[in-house]
């Protein structure tokens, strides 16, 4: 068995994707995982940035070609969101969109169609590298 992720418990994860069926199934896999919690599924930009704003996400999985903009939904929920990891997940694997989605700051990039192991693998990396960071923003924050 896994271990949780933090002694508060284990990583949160966000999807967010507009295919309903993907979406559907995408949320299945994270919640079959002991170190993982679902924190929300959204289907466009606001409903996005909504939920990581309320319910703190250390990943967003987020489709880039998503409604409301994939670069806008993450560079709003990366300022919303200290220390929070993106991860791209996507049917386009062209340089133009990878290069558009860094260039706001997203941490990593899957072309869909990975194994469901290889996307947890990826998840997982981001998340230690999320609570890591959102770990010493609250060490460094008083408040």
């Amino acid at each position: 068995m896994t271990r949780p992720a933090t002694p508060k418990g284990p990583l949160r994860v966000l999807i967010c994707d507009d295919n309903d069926m993907l979406r559907a199934v995408l949320v299945k896999v994270v919640e079959a995982q002991p170190d993982l919690t679902l924190t929300g599924s959204a289907a466009d930009a606001d409903e996005a940035i909504r939920l990581a704003i309320a319910r703190r996400p250390h990943v967003v999985v987020l489709d880039v070609r998503f409604p409301g903009g994939g670069p806008y939904t993450a560079q709003q929920i990366i300022r919303a969101v200290p220390g929070v990891r993106i991860l791209v997940f996507s049917a386009y694997g062209d340089q133009g969109a990878r290069t558009e989605m860094a260039a706001v700051g997203v941490a990593g990039y899957l072309v869909k169609g990975v194994s469901n192991a290889q996307l947890l693998a990826v998840v997982r990396a981001l998340g230690a590298e999320a609570l890591t960071s959102m770990t010493s923003l609250a060490e460094a924050d008083p408040a």
